[in-house]
Parts: C-alpha cells; sequence; structure tokens
C-alpha cells in the first residue's frame, strides 16, 4: 500500500498536483498498517491518515472514524494513536461518521473535554443535536458546555431555546 501511494504521489507531484485522497480501501489498509507499523514508518502512516483521508461522508471517512471510535473505547490499538488522539481526530471530521462517536463519548470522564471540544466546532450535527440535548438534560456537563457553544456562536436557535427551558 504505502508503495503504490508513493509511486502516484510521486506521479502526480511530476504535474505539480497534490496526491489524491485515500479511497475506502487504502485507507483499511493504512488502518492496518497503524496496528502494526513498520519500522520508520510512524510519522508518514500519521500523516496520511490526518491528512489524505477525507472529512465528511464518503466511503474513506467512515472507515477512518469507525478505527477512531475504537481506539477512543479501547476495542482497537495502534501504538501511534491513543485514544486522547483518536478523540481529537475525531473531532477534525467535519460531520458525519464522527458525531455519534463523539456524542458516546461525552459519558467518558477521561475524554468527554476532548470529545466536547469537537463537537463545539461541528455545525454537520442533522438530528444527532437531540442526542446531545438528551445527555443535557440528563444532567451531563460536557454535553451542557457544547450546547452552550453553539447557542454562543448562535449556531442552534434549538441550542438557545433548550438552554432556556434547563434554567
Amino acid at each position: 500500500m504505502l508503495e503504490a501511494y508513493r509511486k502516484a504521489a510521486a506521479e502526480r507531484a511530476t504535474l505539480g498536483i497534490p496526491p489524491l485522497p485515500l479511497d475506502a480501501q487504502q485507507t483499511a489498509d493504512l488502518i492496518e498498517l497503524l496496528k502494526n507499523p513498520p519500522e520508520g514508518e510512524g510519522e508518514f502512516l500519521v500523516d496520511l491518515l490526518v491528512n489524505r483521508v477525507p472529512p465528511g461522508v464518503d466511503d474513506a471517512a467512515k472507515v477512518k472514524a469507525s478505527f477512531l471510535a475504537a481506539v477512543a473505547e479501547g476495542s482497537a490499538s495502534s501504538p501511534l494513536i491513543s485514544a486522547e488522539y483518536a478523540t481529537e481526530l475525531l473531532g477534525t471530521m467535519l460531520g458525519g461518521y464522527n458525531i455519534h462517536p463523539l456524542i458516546e463519548l461525552l459519558d467518558n470522564d477521561q475524554l468527554a473535554p476532548i470529545a466536547a471540544k469537537g463537537l463545539k466546532h461541528t455545525l454537520l450535527m442533522f438530528d444527532s443535536f437531540h442526542d446531545v440535548q438528551e445527555k443535557a438534560g440528563k444532567g451531563n456537563v460536557h454535553a451542557k458546555e457544547v450546547l452552550q457553544s453553539w447557542a454562543d456562536a448562535n449556531g442552534l436557535l434549538l441550542a438557545k431555546l433548550f438552554l432556556k427551558k434547563l434554567r
């Protein structure tokens, strides 16, 4: 996978264009390498995960978010990515497949502040807004912080109305 990626990236560099984003299969192959990295490739592998997998809702993003969620919850591991870093990376994916794991991590005492920080900067919540609202209604302080952040940014009128109701 790495050899093929480097070759394709070099070909595109000769044309003066950046490498293509990784597709779902390349991302899955990358994840296997992240679980057991070849000697000397760690930094490059993490850079590929961070910068060459598109955020959002394509198939590669789904593979990335699933892996990061598994690392954050402890069902997968990588010597290169801690649960904290996995949660931080989930928070950079803009919306889509990262939302549910971030909301679930609001209940994890260790990772909730990181998950909340990511959610505060995520506007593509769709119906998941109600999941954050429900957690806030049950007293989750991190969910309340997320709602307050959205309300302060005037991003979600619903957040303002819900917070008013909580007071």
